[in-house]
């Protein structure tokens, strides 16, 4: 049965995604610097098992061959990031050419591959000497982040069409300069809400020099990190534990984004820690300079409740690591709770209503503003077996129930024009190392081989045919 239900549009996009530091290695190789992931990532205790980015799964030398295997799957998108520390190793000035030919060369071989380049900007790595400097909560860097961006679109403007700034600021800010479990590790809350307002303005003024740089057929998006935040009653405390971390998670960036304002609520809850004065006239509505897509990364919704609910042992979670230092300025007493029902690898709870509510949110939040799916996967523990296949049926699953979620949302009205599977091989997965495995292909960090895995070759046919196996095919 292959009804209009399991069926996908012509055009829409079948992609993978990935990110510059956690994949290309090539850490200190033809000018490149150390960025913020580099150097948190060399202190003692920050990264599980002292992992690093310095070679990860060496896609800086292995591109061709890995552009080859994404053709080989039937796959129509790739989303990558390109590296800042690469190409403007300082921050400031000119570009280093040397670096730039790495990603023209990449997106000359995703089109002659037949495969549609999605640029990604920022995706966490931070040139060091920025952060010396001051790093996201000191303004001039969403000065330097717009002077970036205008250098990547004259080099590359002529080959990508879809350009995104940048990926989950939540993270960078939040979880950079709030709770401290990512690069840089600072733990002051203010300077989390600094972080977030300079990440805004960044953006922002990233889209003017996009604008000012590209052809008019080039489409400009951001990839948030939206959270399906959902109360664990209906009581009025948990209630208001949902809307403080819909701000902090949510409304913080798609305000100033999608209104050009930051909520009220937001700055009355985070009141007594800064008056916001270094929000400065104007920039919110730089940051709500208008978008031709939002990227939506998810992975699992948050279950929130007052801080003296009760709650399971072990419940007082966020799923972001373990930390002295709350993520949630302001908010550090709302109480996470681990949804009933299957969990992948990283203990996330597997359920596709979340993503399903995201999108039909932000189609009635950004009418006229297409939606991408710019993540959405799943880590499981696979193992090879004896004949060096990886079957992974738990994430073929995953991602039919998923994709599910995302074909009823278009038949809803949402306007989703792609999709993008995270992540296209294992990787360095931030403060978890090498541990945790999110990959249709297969790594062997030892020898750098690649196996596609059964949900690889899932994946391809629903990208060949958009057409949603029914009954689920597993393999």
């Amino acid at each position: 049965m292959t009804g209009s239900n399991e069926s996908f549009p012509p055009g829409f996009l079948w992609g993978t995604a990935t990110a510059a530091y956690q994949i290309e290695g090539a850490a200190q190789e033809d000018g490149r610097t150390p960025s913020i992931w580099d150097t948190f990532s060399r202190t003692p205790g920050k990264v599980l098992g002292g992992d690093t980015g310095d070679v990860a799964v060496d896609h800086y030398h292995r591109m061709r061959d890995d552009v080859r295997m994404m053709a080989d799957l039937g796959l129509s998108a790739y989303r990558f990031s390109v590296s800042w520390p690469r190409v403007q190793p300082t921050g400031r000035g000119p570009a280093v050419e040397r670096g730039l030919d790495f990603y023209r060369a990449l997106t000359d071989e995703l089109l002659a591959a037949g495969i549609t380049p999605s640029l990604t900007l920022y995706h966490w790595d931070l040139p060091q000497e920025l952060e010396d400097a001051g790093g996201w909560p000191a303004r001039d860097t969403a000065y330097r982040f717009a002077e970036y961006a205008g250098l990547v679109a004259r080099a590359l403007g002529d080959r990508v069409e879809l350009w995104t700034t940048l990926n989950e600021p939540w993270c960078s800010a939040f979880l950079g300069y709030g709770s401290g479990v990512h690069a840089p590790g600072r733990t002051d809350p203010v300077a989390a809400l600094r972080a977030a307002h300079h990440l805004n303005l960044g953006h922002g003024l990233a889209v003017q020099a996009l604008r000012a740089a590209l052809p008019g057929r080039a489409r400009i998006g951001v990839s948030l990190n939206p959270s399906a935040v959902r109360p664990l009653t209906g009581s009025a405390g948990d209630l208001d534990a949902q809307r403080r971390i819909d701000a902090l998670a949510n409304r913080v960036f798609t305000g100033p984004m999608l209104t050009g304002a930051y909520p009220s609520d937001l700055l009355a809850d985070t009141a007594h820690l800064t008056d916001w004065s270094f929000v400065q006239e104007g920039d919110a509505a730089t940051a709500g300079r208008p978008l031709d897509f939002l990227g939506i990364n998810y992975y699992a919704p948050a279950v929130v409740s007052a801080a003296d609910a009760p709650s399971p042992a072990g419940a007082n979670r966020d799923g972001h690591g373990v930390s002295d230092h709350s993520p949630w300025p302001g908010s550090e007493a709302v109480t996470f709770h681990q949804p009933p029902g299957e969990l992948t690898a990283m203990d996330w709870s597997v359920d596709p209503t979340g993503l399903y509510d995201l999108l039909m949110r932000y189609a009635r939040e950004a009418p006229g503003v297409a939606l991408m799916i710019t993540e959405n996967g799943a880590a499981y523990d696979d193992k090879p077996a004896a004949d060096g296949t990886v079957h992974d049926p738990d994430r073929i699953r995953y991602l039919h129930g998923h994709l599910a979620a995302v074909r009823r949302a278009m038949l809803d009205g949402a306007d989703v024009r792609g999709y993008f599977l995270w992540s296209l091989m294992d990787n360095f997965e931030w403060s978890y190392g090498y541990s945790k495995r999110f990959g249709a292909v297969y790594v062997d960090y030892e020898t750098q081989r690649r196996t596609p895995k059964s949900s690889a070759q899932w994946y391809g046919r629903v990208a060949r045919t958009g057409v949603l196996p029914y009954p689920m095919l597993e393999e």
